[in-house]
């Protein structure tokens, strides 16, 4: 892959990313309401879900449509949540901020494809309990693609890190799947690719936050708590946001106290 910095500086690829996450935000909003409900994301365009008012090109500004109209749809004044420019904003953080950490790079566009993709990832889990194959599969396969791009001398680290990650959470799974779902699985394969070893303080993380929060809810709620259902994909995209900042770190201090 070509130095990117030497065609425009930093600034000017994070600021794209920034507006490409925005975009992509906007996209979401509306597949986090349509694909869990089997729905065509292409067809109809996008409207009010109560009084049906088709939105305007002026009424798609990410964020600023929103702002603008004061959170209120302009065909019948119902308030629209603010967790559509939360998701947009989000998606721009996400998309950004790895192309400024990583530089415009093939390992920095696979930090940000993931970073990107966990947002529909966490919202739709969060909602339905789902992970859509929509999403992570064709994001896994073109962070891997671009993974190995960055360094294939390598190749085989990002897809024996994939496969373990994934394998990992398949056995969990065979042994116990009412703890989580095949999603999961599937979102651990992205996070392989993308962090290599960095996955397992990832998947540490991930079971410890969730850990934790079973704790707290037995303690609030009692013996209910074991029949209430927590989705395990907000966890694992915790631990791989950590993980792709501070993973290697953690990875480097764990094997120095071993040595």
């Amino acid at each position: 892959m070509p130095d990117l910095l030497t065609i425009a500086p930093l600034w000017y690829w994070v600021v794209m990313a920034a507006l490409l996450g925005l975009a992509l935000g906007s996209f979401f909003t509306v597949m986090a309401w349509r694909w869990p409900r089997e729905e065509s994301l292409s067809t109809p365009r996008s409207h009010c879900t109560g009084c049906g008012h088709v939105l305007g090109p002026h009424e798609l500004v990410p964020v600023l449509s929103w702002a603008i109209q004061r959170g209120r749809c302009r065909g019948c004044g119902a308030r629209v949540s603010a967790r559509y420019p939360a998701i947009e904003l989000a998606t721009a953080a996400l998309a950004a901020i790895p192309v400024a950490t990583f530089g415009p790079t093939a390992s920095g566009l696979a930090a940000a494809l993931m970073a990107v993709a966990l947002v529909p990832i966490v919202v739709i889990d969060l909602q339905h309990r789902l992970i859509p194959d929509v999403i992570v599969l064709p994001a896994a396969a073109v962070a891997l693609a671009l993974v190995i791009a960055a360094d294939p001398g390598r190749w085989w680290q990002p897809v024996v890190a994939a496969a373990g990650a994934a394998g990992f959470l398949f056995l969990l799974w065979l042994f116990y799947p009412g703890g989580m779902g095949l999603g999961d699985v599937k979102l651990a394969l992205l996070m392989g690719a993308v962090l290599g070893t960095a996955v397992i303080p990832a998947l540490g993380i991930a079971f410890l936050t969730g850990s934790l929060l079973g704790v707290a809810m037995l303690l609030r709620h009692g013996s209910a708590a074991r029949k209430m259902a927590v989705p395990f994909g907000p966890f694992l995209a915790v631990g791989a946001l950590v993980a792709l900042w501070w993973g290697p770190a953690m990875v480097g201090w764990y094997a120095d106290r071993l040595g």
